[in-house]
């Protein structure tokens, strides 16, 4: 199978691209580069015969049409968007252009090519979506997001993420587009750009910084290691029943304090202070505009129809996570200067 991946230069992107390259897949990876992408991410797959790189946006749709006709991809995986609810905040309007238009672009595209191949019926559309276009959940924890739970974005990311799924939805039901989606819960893991949580506190804690906690820390999160989503969506895009929705979860919800907690006990024990713990550093800040209470995914469809779970737990995958940035400083060090690394975003509201 030859996939074709956008964004693949990204964070969730770069790791399929290696796992799918690891695995025995040709894979061309479309990326326009902006500035959380990073061409390190795939260096260890650069080289090999199965992979190809495309400098292309997803809002050039001339250029979408040449990569189609040139690679002739057998499915889609489609990542390629902007993602930092923060930052959605500053500047809605990237994430409209990105998410919504080049949604559509992809769609076009993917689609008069699927005509011209005959329409075969193995093609694929896999649309990566988030769970944040279900809205916020209360705090009961038998309350959790499934496939059928009715979209309330609460900001212009997630809200342009719901308008591309309906799109998604759109194109299969209007001109028979082969698809499947899936949205999944709050990743983490290596190459994670410098700007979420789990990074930001990562560095942040080694430089002495603060570790800016918004409001009071009592947001709950569902967190997936990002290579046990890969995983997932290479699953997904196999073996998912054309049209269905697979909502992917790490099964791991902790509030952003007990996360962060958690992250200074890693590192006290693997790169100890002088004095005191990393605990020491936590500060509270003000809150996001708008943010979501609570995120939790019920992942039974995709462990009953496709016999997916987790292989990790969020403490296991954040003791990984640690040890990788404790590891690989120069990648993440070269990140430091880049627009809006270590600035506090999203506050224009």
């Amino acid at each position: 199978m030859k996939l074709l991946v956008t964004g693949g230069a990204g964070f969730i992107g770069s790791a399929v691209v290696r796992l799918a390259v690891a695995r025995g897949y040709q894979v061309v990876n479309v990326d326009a580069l902006t500035y959380a992408a990073c061409l390190d991410n795939v260096a260890e797959v650069a080289d090999s015969p199965e992979y190809a790189f495309e400098h292309v946006d997803i809002r050039d749709r001339a250029a979408l049409d040449r990569v189609f006709a040139t690679h002739q991809p057998d499915a889609v995986m489609h990542l390629a968007a902007e993602s930092h609810v923060d930052r959605s905040i500053d500047g809605p309007d990237d994430f409209i252009e990105t998410n919504i238009t080049g949604t559509y672009n992809m769609l076009e595209a993917a689609r008069t090519y699927w005509v011209a191949q005959g329409k075969p019926e193995t093609f694929r559309f896999h649309h990566i979506s988030t769970d944040e276009v279900f809205g916020s959940l209360p705090a009961n924890p038998d309350v959790k997001f499934t496939e059928d739970t009715a979209y309330d974005p609460r900001s212009p990311y997630s809200a342009s993420k719901a308008s591309s799924d309906h799109l998604v939805r759109a194109w299969a039901e209007t001109y028979g587009l082969p698809v499947v989606l899936t949205n999944c819960s709050n990743n983490y893991g290596p190459y994670h750009f410098p700007e979420k949580l789990v990074p930001v506190v990562i560095l942040n804690a080694l430089a002495g910084k603060d570790l800016p906690i918004y409001g009071d820390g009592a947001n709950i999160r569902d967190w997936l290691y990002v290579e046990d989503h890969a995983d997932a969506l290479l699953l997904v895009v196999a073996k998912g029943a054309v049209g269905r929705s697979y909502n992917i979860g790490g099964e791991n919800e902790r509030t952003n304090l007990e996360l962060v907690r958690t992250l200074c006990a890693i590192l006290d024990q693997k790169r100890p202070k002088t004095a005191g713990s990393y605990a020491d550093q936590i500060t509270f800040v003000a809150d996001r505009p708008g943010h979501d209470a609570r995120y939790a995914i019920d992942p039974n469809r995709i462990r009953t129809e496709l016999g997916w779970r987790p292989s990790v737990t969020v403490e296991e995958g954040l003791e990984k996570t640690v040890e990788w940035y404790l590891d690989n400083e120069v990648w993440w060090w070269a990140l430091q200067n880049r627009q809006g690394v270590g600035e506090r975003l999203g506050v224009k509201a």
